[in-house]
């Protein structure tokens, strides 16, 4: 069976359904292939593929942060085969996620559209009807041009992935409190960066961790001051699971995919919001005109 191009999303409710339409789009051509789903999914693959034929990844690790998954999986196993048409499946989106999560999720299968389009990839995203509420599965209809069911494709009658994004770009947690450091300038990066990491240690984040935390204070304050055009407030807080880094500025980040680009050979800057998303759990940013609030996550389990 040959595959087109595309974004297409994959209803499933049974195991058997999810082999049936997962393992021909994996196993029936010579195109380079990869799969990054969530645990209990990639136990079933690896039951059924070569992993010798099929890169396996595990979701729950590589796209613990949604928005890593576009530069680090999706974009880092495409870029190796340039010249050849390339079909992934990503399944970012399970029962699992917690309802503070799904919203990036849900811009992240929105900004698949955009990331690959003109490129000989196709993206395949598997979701599970029978354990997913029905928001998800509205905003699957939305985010892909294509639907396949085990018995029939179509063609998404409601595709509109940039309602999606829109919907999404939500405010977030308000810490209660004034801010722990208000960044001016350049000058104040570094009391920036040394604040996080002893805030770190006295909220609890483990000593690994911490130079983590002080890269992300640097990029988003420093990102902050740099594109705001005007102060960036920075706060650290925890919950009972989580340490958070959180900055606003007076700034509007145009680029939907900020932070999700992969850097270019001989690049100089422009690399600071990715370096967030690979570091962090997760992250999220709600922008307007004239304000820009971030939202980085770790977990202090981890």
């Amino acid at each position: 069976m040959t595959y087109s191009h595309g974004h297409p999303a994959y209803f499933y409710r049974t195991d058997r359904q999810y082999l049936d339409g997962i393992v021909p789009f994996l196993t029936e051509s010579q195109d380079p292939v990869a799969a990054a789903v969530p645990p209990a999914r990639l136990e079933l693959l690896r039951t059924v593929v070569d992993p010798a034929a099929v890169t396996l990844i595990d979701m729950s690790v590589a796209g613990r942060n949604p928005g890593r998954i576009i530069p680090g999986v999706m974009r880092a196993f495409a870029d190796k085969h340039p010249d050849r048409h390339v079909r992934i499946v990503g399944e970012p989106i399970w029962a699992g996620r917690t309802a503070f999560e799904y919203p990036a999720c849900a811009q992240h299968e929105a900004l698949i559209n955009l990331a690959f389009a003109g490129r000989a990839v196709t993206i395949l995203c598997p979701y599970d009807v029978s354990a997913l509420d029905a928001v998800a599965i509205a905003d699957a209809r939305q985010n892909h041009p294509e639907i396949w069911e085990p018995e029939r494709r179509y063609t998404s009658k409601c595709y509109d992935p940039k309602a999606v994004i829109d919907r999404y770009n939500q405010p977030l947690p308000c810490p209660g409190s004034a801010p722990d450091m208000i960044v001016s300038g350049p000058g104040d990066v570094g009391a920036a960066r040394h604040l996080a990491a002893e805030k770190a240690a006295l909220l609890g984040l483990s000593p690994e961790r911490i130079p983590d935390l002080e890269l992300i204070a640097t990029e988003l304050v420093t990102n902050g001051i740099a594109h705001g055009d005007s102060v960036c407030h920075m706060w650290l807080y925890r919950d009972e699971q989580s340490l958070i880094c959180q900055t606003r500025d007076g700034g509007y980040i145009a680029d939907p995919l900020a932070g999700r680009h992969p850097p270019q050979r001989g690049q100089f800057g422009g690399r600071g919001l990715l370096l967030v998303h690979q570091l962090c759990d997760l992250f999220r940013t709600h922008t307007t005109p004239g304000q820009t609030t971030q939202y980085a996550v770790l977990d202090l389990a981890g």
